[in-house]
């Protein structure tokens, strides 16, 4: 009994390593069309149904895809009503491995598929080039993923020669809303253990397929292990904000829910299930397929039901899930997530991307409110500087916690495309920082300016307001590419200007020289002088991030 338990452990964990290669090497080579269909997600309710269902069955993996709908709504790139429908969509998702693992797990050999994919590999995995490693990744993890499988097959005792396994299920599968009741809980701990509901649901499959369990008993089963796997977004919503807390509180009811109304109609369903395959559902040899069948019909029934109520169930969660007092506090913070076995090192660095964005929002803030105080200084412009002082501090919190999360992302096994894009977001985010730094130093210049009374000659304020246009222009490039390859001919116009920032310089400081002489106010002066001195510093951060976003692909 024993050696069968660890039998099925080593099955079990070379299913998982499997999954987690083949889900590692997915997202290498497919980091740059995630990003695109993440930014696709934004449109409409539908359109985000769509997206989590073709980024699950793209990595294999509900779990990624909601550990990364919960940081995204922590960076508050989507809200809580775009985040539930790709929730919806993950659920679809995630019978695509069912489907696959019913497919070709049963019907053939394995070995006969297995070994031969990961022969095939090796060519791949001793390339020199990284992309054709990241590709004998996934043909490697495949195999494995066929072959933890053929050992669960192997693993599980033949019922025949072990009734008594069969009469220790027997006790719990007669006893009516009960036994439906015993084994949805199964279901969910089971999911919880090894954290994949993919995983979960292959041994599902198996013990029904070797004959352990019946239909109605594993299906019952994969009805337990989704709401097992909104445990993961659960953990991942730790320490997060309110609004991705109510995205895994919103996972766990939309699964719920659905798990609520199934058992109203639970056999009626099931034998629904068992009319329209388009097999003979009654062989033994089919039960794996009738469980895909009737995964994948109940996800996409249960996301039908729901679509049209999306506003109004974002509006139950969030009377649901009050903010804390720590969601009011303005201390930032940025946790770097792993969630086991289903680690998201690509999806981690679409998350400080939009981390990112959020940095130059709030530096693009500083900048303009430091503009608009200038040119219209009053009585109030001390609740300004204290606002501009606020950001700083966050721009400041900011650079600490998203370096802290890159040299996180660092460590996870990623292609050599991402290794530059992290060492990218380093430098634009120090010279983001630094630009923070500049803009509260030219608030605190405008107030000493307004208190003192200082008044800039009128020459020096036309000076002023054509430095400032040449550094907005300079800004509005870094902005409008952010977080995309520069392309070379772009990059040749922040050098333009920048060269014309710094010959602009240079004649207004003899300008300034020049107008001293003349009986210039000193004070005056020295405050423009200074006021130059941190615009030279931002155009001087705004090329250096012009050409690390040469770096980002």
């Amino acid at each position: 009994m024993i050696g069968t338990l660890f039998k099925l452990l080593g099955a079990l964990g070379v299913f998982l390593f499997g999954m987690r290669v083949m889900s590692e090497g997915i997202q290498k080579v497919a980091g740059k069309r995630l990003q695109s269909i993440l930014n696709y997600m934004t449109a409409n309710r539908v359109a985000a149904v769509f997206t989590g269902f073709f980024i699950t069955a793209l990595v294999q993996s509900s779990s990624a895809t909601t550990v990364m709908v919960v940081s995204f709504v922590n960076a508050s790139l989507l809200s809580l009503t775009q985040a539930i429908g790709v929730i919806m969509g993950a659920n679809i998702g995630t019978t695509v491995t069912t489907w696959i693992v019913s497919l070709i797990g049963f019907k053939f050999k394995i070995t006969t598929i297995a070994l031969p994919v990961i022969g095939f590999s090796l060519p791949f995995m001793f390339s020199k080039f990284k992309k054709r490693r990241d590709i004998g990744e996934i043909l490697v993890g495949f195999g494995l993923l066929f072959l933890g499988l053929m050992f669960l097959k192997e693993s599980v005792p033949d019922i025949k020669n072990n009734p008594e396994v069969l009469e220790f299920l027997k006790n719990y599968t007669d006893l009516g809303f009960l036994s439906f009741i015993i084994f949805v809980s199964v279901g969910s701990i089971l999911t919880i253990i090894v954290q994949s509901s993919s995983a979960a649901m292959a041994i599902t499959v198996t013990m029904a397929y070797m004959g352990w369990i019946d239909f109605e008993t594993s299906a019952a089963i994969v009805l337990g292990e989704n709401i097992g796997t909104t445990v993961t977004a659960y953990l991942a919503s730790l320490g997060t904000n309110v609004n991705a807390r109510r995205t895994a509180r919103a996972h766990f009811l939309f699964n719920t829910f659905g798990v609520i109304w199934m058992a109203l109609i639970f056999r009626y369903f099931t034998n629904f299930i068992l009319k329209i395959a388009p097999w003979d559902s009654s062989l033994q040899v089919n039960l794996p397929l009738n469980l895909s069948l009737f995964h994948t019909v109940f996800n996409i029934t249960n996301s039908l039901i729901f679509i049209p109520f999306v506003r109004p169930f974002a509006k139950l969660v969030e009377k649901l899930v009050k903010p804390k007092e720590s969601d009011l506090s303005t201390e930032y913070k940025l946790k770097y997530i792993k969630t086991g076995l289903q680690d998201t090192g690509q999806m981690n660095i679409q998350t400080a991307r939009a981390e990112l964005d959020k940095m130059v929002s709030v530096i693009d803030d500083m900048f303009n409110t430091f503009l608009t105080v200038f040119h219209n200084p009053d009585k109030k412009m001390g609740s300004s500087v204290e606002k501009v002082r606020g950001m700083e501090t966050l721009s400041d919190q900011m650079q600490v916690e998203i370096t802290k999360y890159l040299v996180e992302c660092s460590k996870e096994d990623l292609s050599e495309r991402s290794v530059m894009n992290i060492n990218a977001i380093m430098r634009i985010v120090n010279e983001l920082e630094n630009i923070g730094d500049s803009c509260y130093k030219l608030m605190l210049l405008t107030e000493r300016k307004y208190n003192n009374k200082i008044q800039l000659h009128t020459k020096a304020m036309e000076e002023f307001d054509d430095f400032t246009s040449i550094l907005v222009e300079s800004m509005e490039l870094y902005k409008l590419h952010m977080n995309e390859h520069l392309e070379k001919q772009v990059l040749d116009i922040v050098y333009k200007l920048e060269k014309k920032m710094n010959n602009l310089r240079d004649n207004l400081k003899k300008a300034t020289q020049y107008r001293l002489q003349e009986g210039s106010n000193v004070k005056s002066e020295l405050l423009y002088l200074d006021l130059l001195k941190h615009f030279e510093h931002i155009g001087d951060n705004n090329l250096n991030i012009a050409q690390a976003l040469r770096q980002v692909y």
